[in-house]
Protein backbone atom coordinates (compact mmCIF):
# COMPACT_ATOMS: atom_id res chain seq x y z
CA UNK A 1 0.00 0.00 0.00
CA UNK A 2 1.46 3.21 -0.74
CA UNK A 3 2.00 5.86 1.80
CA UNK A 4 0.53 9.39 0.44
CA UNK A 5 2.34 12.27 1.27
CA UNK A 6 0.95 13.72 3.87
CA UNK A 7 0.79 10.65 5.80
CA UNK A 8 4.75 10.05 5.28
CA UNK A 9 5.26 13.38 7.13
CA UNK A 10 3.04 12.92 9.91
CA UNK A 11 4.34 10.20 10.57
CA UNK A 12 8.00 11.40 10.45
CA UNK A 13 7.14 14.20 12.65
CA UNK A 14 5.93 11.96 15.06
CA UNK A 15 8.79 9.75 15.20
CA UNK A 16 11.00 12.85 15.56
CA UNK A 17 8.75 13.88 18.63
CA UNK A 18 9.18 10.35 20.63
CA UNK A 19 12.83 10.05 20.07
CA UNK A 20 13.12 13.43 22.49
CA UNK A 21 11.28 11.02 24.94
CA UNK A 22 10.25 12.85 28.10
CA UNK A 23 12.63 15.95 27.57
CA UNK A 24 11.17 19.75 27.41
CA UNK A 25 8.35 20.71 25.56
CA UNK A 26 9.06 22.19 22.15
CA UNK A 27 6.90 25.19 21.52
CA UNK A 28 7.44 26.99 18.21
CA UNK A 29 6.12 30.77 17.90
CA UNK A 30 5.40 31.73 13.95
CA UNK A 31 5.92 35.63 14.03
CA UNK A 32 8.14 36.39 11.07
CA UNK A 33 8.92 40.01 11.81
CA UNK A 34 9.63 39.33 15.75
CA UNK A 35 11.82 42.19 16.22
CA UNK A 36 9.43 44.68 15.13
CA UNK A 37 7.67 46.93 17.92
CA UNK A 38 4.12 47.08 17.49
CA UNK A 39 1.09 45.50 19.81
CA UNK A 40 1.59 42.15 18.25
CA UNK A 41 5.10 42.08 19.09
CA UNK A 42 3.85 43.32 23.19
CA UNK A 43 1.80 39.94 22.93
CA UNK A 44 4.47 37.55 22.05
CA UNK A 45 7.39 38.57 24.13
CA UNK A 46 4.33 38.69 27.32
CA UNK A 47 3.06 35.34 26.59
CA UNK A 48 7.03 33.83 26.48
CA UNK A 49 8.01 36.04 29.43
CA UNK A 50 4.76 34.13 30.76
CA UNK A 51 6.18 30.89 30.08
CA UNK A 52 10.24 31.41 31.39
CA UNK A 53 8.49 32.26 34.63
CA UNK A 54 6.48 29.70 34.76
CA UNK A 55 9.96 27.36 34.23
CA UNK A 56 11.61 29.58 36.47
CA UNK A 57 8.83 28.66 39.56
CA UNK A 58 9.06 25.03 38.97
CA UNK A 59 13.02 25.19 39.09
CA UNK A 60 12.70 22.66 35.96
CA UNK A 61 13.31 22.75 32.28
CA UNK A 62 9.76 22.49 30.87
CA UNK A 63 9.83 24.09 27.62
CA UNK A 64 12.31 24.83 24.56
CA UNK A 65 10.94 27.76 22.95
CA UNK A 66 11.89 28.58 19.19
CA UNK A 67 10.76 31.63 16.88
CA UNK A 68 10.67 31.78 13.18
CA UNK A 69 11.64 35.06 11.68
CA UNK A 70 12.82 36.09 9.19
CA UNK A 71 15.11 38.60 10.67
CA UNK A 72 18.49 37.63 8.97
CA UNK A 73 21.52 36.18 12.13
CA UNK A 74 23.95 37.43 13.01
CA UNK A 75 26.29 36.76 16.04
CA UNK A 76 25.35 39.22 18.66
CA UNK A 77 21.39 38.67 17.37
CA UNK A 78 19.37 37.43 20.65
CA UNK A 79 21.16 39.65 22.89
CA UNK A 80 20.45 42.36 20.74
CA UNK A 81 16.65 41.15 20.21
CA UNK A 82 16.29 41.12 23.92
CA UNK A 83 17.79 44.31 24.73
CA UNK A 84 15.19 45.56 21.94
CA UNK A 85 12.23 44.05 23.77
CA UNK A 86 13.50 45.48 27.09
CA UNK A 87 13.80 48.96 25.87
CA UNK A 88 10.83 48.85 23.55
CA UNK A 89 8.23 47.28 26.01
CA UNK A 90 9.78 46.68 29.15
CA UNK A 91 9.98 43.64 29.14
CA UNK A 92 12.89 42.42 30.53
CA UNK A 93 13.77 38.63 29.21
CA UNK A 94 17.95 39.68 30.05
CA UNK A 95 17.61 38.40 34.15
CA UNK A 96 19.90 35.03 34.11
CA UNK A 97 16.81 33.53 36.55
CA UNK A 98 14.86 33.37 33.48
CA UNK A 99 17.17 31.49 31.48
CA UNK A 100 16.05 33.02 28.65
CA UNK A 101 19.26 32.48 26.44
CA UNK A 102 19.17 29.16 27.24
CA UNK A 103 15.54 28.40 26.26
CA UNK A 104 14.74 30.48 23.45
CA UNK A 105 16.21 29.58 20.05
CA UNK A 106 15.51 31.47 16.58
CA UNK A 107 15.49 29.52 13.30
CA UNK A 108 16.03 32.26 11.10
CA UNK A 109 13.80 31.97 7.46
CA UNK A 110 15.58 35.18 5.98
CA UNK A 111 16.18 33.34 2.74
CA UNK A 112 12.49 33.07 2.10
CA UNK A 113 11.50 36.20 3.07
CA UNK A 114 10.07 36.92 -0.71
CA UNK A 115 7.04 34.33 0.66
CA UNK A 116 5.64 37.25 2.89
CA UNK A 117 5.92 39.71 -0.06
CA UNK A 118 2.25 41.19 -1.08
CA UNK A 119 0.39 40.35 -3.95
CA UNK A 120 -1.18 42.14 -6.64
CA UNK A 121 -3.93 39.96 -7.32
CA UNK A 122 -5.76 37.46 -5.53
CA UNK A 123 -4.33 38.49 -2.49
CA UNK A 124 -5.74 36.69 -0.13
CA UNK A 125 -5.35 33.20 -1.38
CA UNK A 126 -2.00 34.27 -2.73
CA UNK A 127 -0.55 35.33 0.58
CA UNK A 128 -1.82 32.63 2.66
CA UNK A 129 0.06 30.05 0.46
CA UNK A 130 3.17 32.21 0.86
CA UNK A 131 2.34 31.90 4.64
CA UNK A 132 1.70 28.16 4.65
CA UNK A 133 5.33 27.87 2.70
CA UNK A 134 7.57 30.33 5.18
CA UNK A 135 6.01 27.56 8.01
CA UNK A 136 7.00 24.65 6.42
CA UNK A 137 10.47 26.01 5.59
CA UNK A 138 10.36 26.00 9.56
CA UNK A 139 9.38 23.35 10.79
CA UNK A 140 11.24 21.54 8.60
CA UNK A 141 14.26 23.02 9.16
CA UNK A 142 17.46 21.30 8.92
CA UNK A 143 18.34 17.71 6.70
CA UNK A 144 16.78 16.15 9.61
CA UNK A 145 14.03 16.98 11.06
CA UNK A 146 14.98 17.84 14.43
CA UNK A 147 12.95 20.73 15.90
CA UNK A 148 10.06 19.52 15.05
CA UNK A 149 7.44 21.20 18.04
CA UNK A 150 5.09 19.84 19.93
CA UNK A 151 3.32 23.15 20.15
CA UNK A 152 2.40 25.40 17.22
CA UNK A 153 1.80 28.71 18.22
CA UNK A 154 0.46 31.35 15.95
CA UNK A 155 0.80 35.10 17.53
CA UNK A 156 0.41 36.51 13.94
CA UNK A 157 -2.72 35.14 12.42
CA UNK A 158 -1.88 33.37 9.48
CA UNK A 159 -4.73 30.37 9.86
CA UNK A 160 -3.00 28.53 6.79
CA UNK A 161 0.06 28.02 8.16
CA UNK A 162 -2.20 25.23 10.20
CA UNK A 163 -2.55 22.91 7.50
CA UNK A 164 1.20 22.74 7.50
CA UNK A 165 1.40 22.55 11.59
CA UNK A 166 -1.42 19.97 12.34
CA UNK A 167 -2.46 18.13 9.44
CA UNK A 168 0.79 17.63 7.64
CA UNK A 169 3.34 17.36 10.92
CA UNK A 170 0.83 16.29 13.77
CA UNK A 171 1.09 19.10 15.84
CA UNK A 172 -0.96 20.99 18.50
CA UNK A 173 -2.09 24.24 17.31
CA UNK A 174 -2.64 27.32 19.50
CA UNK A 175 -3.94 30.67 18.11
CA UNK A 176 -3.68 34.27 19.76
CA UNK A 177 -5.73 35.93 16.97
CA UNK A 178 -5.54 39.52 16.37
CA UNK A 179 -7.57 40.56 13.53
CA UNK A 180 -9.81 37.64 11.22
CA UNK A 181 -8.40 37.36 7.51
CA UNK A 182 -11.58 37.88 6.44
CA UNK A 183 -14.90 39.11 8.38
CA UNK A 184 -18.75 39.29 7.63
CA UNK A 185 -17.80 43.59 7.69
CA UNK A 186 -15.42 42.95 4.83
CA UNK A 187 -18.46 41.58 2.72
CA UNK A 188 -20.19 43.90 4.01
CA UNK A 189 -17.89 46.72 2.77
CA UNK A 190 -18.11 45.28 -1.02
CA UNK A 191 -22.13 44.63 -1.13
CA UNK A 192 -24.06 46.71 0.76
CA UNK A 193 -21.66 49.81 0.76
CA UNK A 194 -19.86 49.50 -2.78
CA UNK A 195 -17.45 52.04 -2.11
CA UNK A 196 -13.77 52.09 -2.45
CA UNK A 197 -11.68 51.44 0.46
CA UNK A 198 -7.84 50.87 1.47
CA UNK A 199 -8.14 47.22 0.34
CA UNK A 200 -11.24 47.41 -2.20
CA UNK A 201 -10.55 49.11 -5.60
CA UNK A 202 -12.58 51.83 -7.03
CA UNK A 203 -13.07 50.26 -10.26
CA UNK A 204 -14.51 47.89 -8.33
CA UNK A 205 -17.01 49.22 -6.06
CA UNK A 206 -18.29 50.32 -9.21
CA UNK A 207 -19.09 47.85 -11.19
CA UNK A 208 -21.76 45.43 -10.22
CA UNK A 209 -20.16 42.36 -11.85
CA UNK A 210 -16.82 42.75 -10.33
CA UNK A 211 -18.51 43.17 -7.01
CA UNK A 212 -20.68 39.99 -7.31
CA UNK A 213 -16.88 38.25 -8.59
CA UNK A 214 -15.06 39.41 -5.71
CA UNK A 215 -18.22 38.62 -3.17
CA UNK A 216 -18.23 34.69 -4.18
CA UNK A 217 -14.05 35.21 -3.77
CA UNK A 218 -14.74 35.99 -0.49
CA UNK A 219 -16.95 33.97 0.71
CA UNK A 220 -15.10 30.39 -0.97
CA UNK A 221 -12.30 32.17 1.53
CA UNK A 222 -14.01 32.79 4.31
CA UNK A 223 -15.19 28.88 3.98
CA UNK A 224 -11.39 27.74 3.89
CA UNK A 225 -10.31 30.62 6.45
CA UNK A 226 -13.07 28.41 8.75
CA UNK A 227 -11.88 25.24 8.20
CA UNK A 228 -7.98 25.99 8.97
CA UNK A 229 -8.99 28.01 11.67
CA UNK A 230 -10.67 24.73 13.41
CA UNK A 231 -7.70 22.92 13.43
CA UNK A 232 -6.20 24.89 16.54
CA UNK A 233 -6.93 23.37 19.55
CA UNK A 234 -6.25 26.84 21.77
CA UNK A 235 -7.96 29.80 20.27
CA UNK A 236 -7.34 33.17 21.55
CA UNK A 237 -8.54 36.56 20.83
CA UNK A 238 -8.25 40.15 21.61
CA UNK A 239 -11.17 41.37 21.98
CA UNK A 240 -15.12 41.06 21.54
CA UNK A 241 -15.06 42.59 18.27
CA UNK A 242 -12.58 39.70 17.04
CA UNK A 243 -14.52 37.08 18.92
CA UNK A 244 -17.60 37.29 17.74
CA UNK A 245 -15.81 37.10 14.35
CA UNK A 246 -13.62 34.10 14.70
CA UNK A 247 -16.57 32.29 16.41
CA UNK A 248 -18.81 32.62 13.26
CA UNK A 249 -16.37 31.46 11.30
CA UNK A 250 -14.07 28.74 13.05
CA UNK A 251 -17.30 26.94 13.26
CA UNK A 252 -15.76 23.82 15.13
CA UNK A 253 -13.43 25.57 17.41
CA UNK A 254 -16.69 27.20 18.36
CA UNK A 255 -18.83 24.19 19.07
CA UNK A 256 -15.95 22.84 20.84
CA UNK A 257 -15.76 25.73 23.32
CA UNK A 258 -11.96 26.16 21.94
CA UNK A 259 -12.47 29.97 21.82
CA UNK A 260 -11.61 32.90 24.64
CA UNK A 261 -11.05 36.62 24.69
CA UNK A 262 -7.81 37.99 26.23
CA UNK A 263 -7.32 41.20 26.12
CA UNK A 264 -3.92 42.35 24.80
CA UNK A 265 -1.66 43.42 27.21
CA UNK A 266 -1.34 47.26 27.59
CA UNK A 267 1.46 49.66 29.54
CA UNK A 268 -1.82 50.92 32.18
CA UNK A 269 0.35 50.85 34.94
CA UNK A 270 3.16 52.87 34.11
CA UNK A 271 0.68 55.59 33.00
CA UNK A 272 -1.91 55.60 36.21
CA UNK A 273 0.94 55.74 38.40
CA UNK A 274 2.70 58.62 36.92
CA UNK A 275 1.36 62.34 38.53
CA UNK A 276 2.90 63.84 35.48
CA UNK A 277 1.23 61.91 32.92
CA UNK A 278 -2.33 61.78 34.83
CA UNK A 279 -2.68 65.33 35.87
CA UNK A 280 -5.89 67.79 35.25
CA UNK A 281 -7.02 69.13 32.39
CA UNK A 282 -5.44 73.21 33.43
CA UNK A 283 -2.13 71.83 32.85
CA UNK A 284 -2.92 70.26 29.79
CA UNK A 285 -2.27 71.78 26.10
CA UNK A 286 -5.16 72.08 23.49
CA UNK A 287 -3.58 69.09 21.61
CA UNK A 288 -5.64 66.62 19.93
CA UNK A 289 -2.80 63.11 19.68
CA UNK A 290 -2.78 60.75 17.36
CA UNK A 291 -0.98 57.49 18.05
CA UNK A 292 -0.55 54.63 15.09
CA UNK A 293 2.02 53.84 12.32
CA UNK A 294 1.09 55.56 8.65
CA UNK A 295 -0.52 52.63 7.14
CA UNK A 296 -3.49 53.08 4.84
CA UNK A 297 -6.03 51.79 7.51
CA UNK A 298 -5.48 54.34 10.23
CA UNK A 299 -7.22 56.68 7.91
CA UNK A 300 -4.91 59.78 8.78
CA UNK A 301 -6.79 61.46 6.12
CA UNK A 302 -10.29 61.66 8.38
CA UNK A 303 -7.95 63.02 11.50
CA UNK A 304 -7.26 65.90 8.92
CA UNK A 305 -10.95 66.32 7.54
CA UNK A 306 -12.03 66.36 11.31
CA UNK A 307 -10.00 69.42 12.12
CA UNK A 308 -10.67 71.11 9.43
CA UNK A 309 -14.39 70.70 9.75
CA UNK A 310 -14.27 71.35 13.81
CA UNK A 311 -11.93 74.67 12.45
CA UNK A 312 -14.31 75.59 9.43
CA UNK A 313 -17.55 75.65 12.07
CA UNK A 314 -15.69 77.52 14.93
CA UNK A 315 -13.11 79.75 13.43
CA UNK A 316 -12.26 81.48 16.74
CA UNK A 317 -10.09 78.03 17.42
CA UNK A 318 -7.40 78.75 14.35
CA UNK A 319 -4.18 78.84 16.12
CA UNK A 320 -5.26 77.38 19.61
CA UNK A 321 -5.77 74.13 19.06
CA UNK A 322 -3.24 71.54 16.83
CA UNK A 323 -3.38 68.19 16.16
CA UNK A 324 -0.19 65.90 16.58
CA UNK A 325 0.29 62.69 14.56
CA UNK A 326 2.87 60.38 16.07
CA UNK A 327 3.62 56.91 13.79
CA UNK A 328 6.26 55.12 12.49
CA UNK A 329 7.26 54.65 8.78
CA UNK A 330 7.46 50.85 7.97
CA UNK A 331 8.81 51.72 3.89
CA UNK A 332 8.45 53.91 0.77
CA UNK A 333 4.61 53.07 0.91
CA UNK A 334 4.48 54.65 4.11
CA UNK A 335 6.47 57.54 3.53
CA UNK A 336 4.76 58.55 0.41
CA UNK A 337 1.75 58.56 2.93
CA UNK A 338 3.00 60.56 5.07
CA UNK A 339 4.33 63.00 2.51
CA UNK A 340 0.36 63.28 1.41
CA UNK A 341 -0.56 63.93 4.64
CA UNK A 342 1.90 67.03 4.55
CA UNK A 343 0.06 67.50 1.39
CA UNK A 344 -3.41 68.08 2.77
CA UNK A 345 -1.96 70.30 5.65
CA UNK A 346 -0.39 72.64 2.89
CA UNK A 347 -3.81 72.66 1.26
CA UNK A 348 -5.22 74.12 4.18
CA UNK A 349 -2.58 76.60 5.02
CA UNK A 350 -1.72 75.23 8.14
CA UNK A 351 1.75 75.80 9.98
CA UNK A 352 3.40 73.86 13.29
CA UNK A 353 0.91 76.09 15.48
CA UNK A 354 -1.84 74.02 13.84
CA UNK A 355 -0.46 70.22 13.02
CA UNK A 356 2.87 68.30 13.41
CA UNK A 357 3.78 64.99 11.83
CA UNK A 358 6.35 63.02 15.26
CA UNK A 359 7.78 60.48 12.92
CA UNK A 360 10.06 57.26 14.25
CA UNK A 361 10.67 58.34 17.60
CA UNK A 362 11.34 56.45 20.62
CA UNK A 363 8.68 55.50 23.63
CA UNK A 364 9.65 58.32 25.24
CA UNK A 365 8.37 61.21 23.05
CA UNK A 366 5.16 59.67 23.03
CA UNK A 367 4.94 60.13 26.48
CA UNK A 368 5.94 63.31 26.81
CA UNK A 369 3.11 64.18 24.23
CA UNK A 370 0.68 61.87 26.30
CA UNK A 371 1.38 64.40 29.01
CA UNK A 372 0.33 67.49 27.06
CA UNK A 373 -2.62 66.31 24.90
CA UNK A 374 -6.27 67.16 26.15
CA UNK A 375 -7.70 64.30 23.64
CA UNK A 376 -6.86 62.15 21.82
CA UNK A 377 -8.06 60.62 17.87
CA UNK A 378 -8.09 57.70 16.01
CA UNK A 379 -9.81 57.12 12.83
CA UNK A 380 -9.31 52.97 12.00
CA UNK A 381 -12.55 51.58 10.85
CA UNK A 382 -13.21 47.97 12.75
CA UNK A 383 -9.47 48.60 14.48
CA UNK A 384 -9.85 44.56 16.67
CA UNK A 385 -8.58 46.50 19.65
CA UNK A 386 -6.55 49.94 19.78
CA UNK A 387 -3.78 49.73 22.72
CA UNK A 388 -3.31 53.40 21.82
CA UNK A 389 -6.48 54.20 22.82
CA UNK A 390 -6.01 52.45 25.81
CA UNK A 391 -2.87 53.83 26.71
CA UNK A 392 -4.10 57.32 26.26
CA UNK A 393 -7.28 56.48 28.90
CA UNK A 394 -4.51 55.32 31.03
CA UNK A 395 -2.60 58.46 30.63
CA UNK A 396 -5.98 61.19 31.51
CA UNK A 397 -6.32 61.71 27.60
CA UNK A 398 -9.51 62.09 26.29
CA UNK A 399 -10.20 59.33 23.25
CA UNK A 400 -11.95 60.06 20.25
CA UNK A 401 -12.29 56.40 19.12
CA UNK A 402 -13.73 55.13 15.55
CA UNK A 403 -17.45 54.07 16.22
CA UNK A 404 -16.42 50.28 15.27
CA UNK A 405 -14.13 46.72 16.29
CA UNK A 406 -12.96 46.81 19.73
CA UNK A 407 -12.96 50.50 20.48
CA UNK A 408 -17.25 49.90 20.40
CA UNK A 409 -17.24 46.93 21.88
CA UNK A 410 -14.36 47.14 24.75
CA UNK A 411 -12.98 49.71 25.50
CA UNK A 412 -15.32 53.18 25.08
CA UNK A 413 -18.40 53.04 27.18
CA UNK A 414 -20.42 56.11 25.71
CA UNK A 415 -23.41 56.07 27.87
CA UNK A 416 -23.66 59.23 29.63
CA UNK A 417 -23.66 58.49 33.14
CA UNK A 418 -20.51 55.66 32.52
CA UNK A 419 -18.87 57.88 29.70
CA UNK A 420 -15.11 57.27 29.43
CA UNK A 421 -14.79 58.87 25.81
CA UNK A 422 -16.19 59.14 22.63
CA UNK A 423 -17.25 57.65 19.26
CA UNK A 424 -17.44 58.93 15.59
CA UNK A 425 -18.11 57.79 12.23
CA UNK A 426 -17.76 60.85 10.19
CA UNK A 427 -15.72 64.18 9.81
CA UNK A 428 -18.60 66.12 11.52
CA UNK A 429 -19.08 63.93 14.31
CA UNK A 430 -15.45 64.06 14.86
CA UNK A 431 -15.73 67.42 15.26
CA UNK A 432 -18.58 67.74 17.33
CA UNK A 433 -16.55 65.65 20.03
CA UNK A 434 -13.79 68.09 19.87
CA UNK A 435 -16.30 70.72 20.34
CA UNK A 436 -17.64 69.50 22.89
CA UNK A 437 -14.62 68.60 24.77
CA UNK A 438 -13.14 72.25 24.23
CA UNK A 439 -16.17 74.02 24.95
CA UNK A 440 -19.00 72.35 25.98
CA UNK A 441 -18.71 70.13 28.63
CA UNK A 442 -17.78 71.81 32.27
CA UNK A 443 -14.35 70.79 34.07
CA UNK A 444 -16.04 68.65 36.31
CA UNK A 445 -17.88 66.68 33.31
CA UNK A 446 -14.05 66.42 31.79
CA UNK A 447 -12.32 65.03 35.12
CA UNK A 448 -14.79 62.52 35.35
CA UNK A 449 -14.64 61.20 32.45
CA UNK A 450 -10.73 60.96 32.87
CA UNK A 451 -11.38 59.46 36.22
CA UNK A 452 -13.59 56.69 34.58
CA UNK A 453 -11.24 56.25 31.92
CA UNK A 454 -8.20 55.64 33.67
CA UNK A 455 -10.36 52.96 35.66
CA UNK A 456 -11.45 51.40 32.84
CA UNK A 457 -8.05 50.82 31.23
CA UNK A 458 -7.22 48.89 34.22
CA UNK A 459 -8.81 46.10 32.69
CA UNK A 460 -6.00 46.00 29.83
CA UNK A 461 -3.14 45.54 32.29
CA UNK A 462 -0.09 43.62 31.86
CA UNK A 463 -1.41 42.28 35.09
CA UNK A 464 -4.81 40.81 34.00
CA UNK A 465 -2.83 39.38 30.59
CA UNK A 466 -0.03 37.21 32.70
CA UNK A 467 -2.57 35.95 35.09
CA UNK A 468 -5.38 35.00 32.09
CA UNK A 469 -2.04 33.32 29.66
CA UNK A 470 -0.85 31.46 32.95
CA UNK A 471 -4.46 30.10 33.18
CA UNK A 472 -4.04 28.91 29.31
CA UNK A 473 -0.68 27.22 29.93
CA UNK A 474 -1.86 25.69 33.31
CA UNK A 475 -5.01 23.95 31.84
CA UNK A 476 -3.53 23.15 28.47
CA UNK A 477 -0.16 22.04 29.37
CA UNK A 478 -1.20 19.87 32.58
CA UNK A 479 1.28 22.10 34.68
CA UNK A 480 -1.23 21.75 37.50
Amino acid sequence: RQVRPSGFCRVRAQRKRSARGSGPLLLAFFHPYVSGGGGGERVLWKMIQELLMLQKENATKLFKIIIYTVDEPKPSYAQDLLEHVRDRFSIDLTDREMEAESTLSYVHLNEYKHYLQPASRLSLLVESFGTMQLAWKGLTFGDKWDLIPDIFVDTTGCAFTFVVANLLLGCRVWAYVHYPTISTDMLQLVWEQRRAAYNHANYIAQSKVATAVKLVYYCMFAVLYGLTGSLASVVLVNSTWTYNHIKSLWKWAAWQQRIQIVYPPCQVSQFQHNQVLTKNSKHRENVILSIGQFRPEKDHVLQIEALAKFLEEHPRWKGRVKLVLIGSCRGESDRQRLEHLKGLAESHHWDTSTIEFVVNQPYSVVQSWLSKASMGIHTMWNEHFGIGIVEMMAAGVIAIANNSGGPRSDIVSTTESERSGFLASTAEEYADSIHRVLETLSAEEIAQIRHRARVSAARFSDEVFARKVREVYEKNLLLK
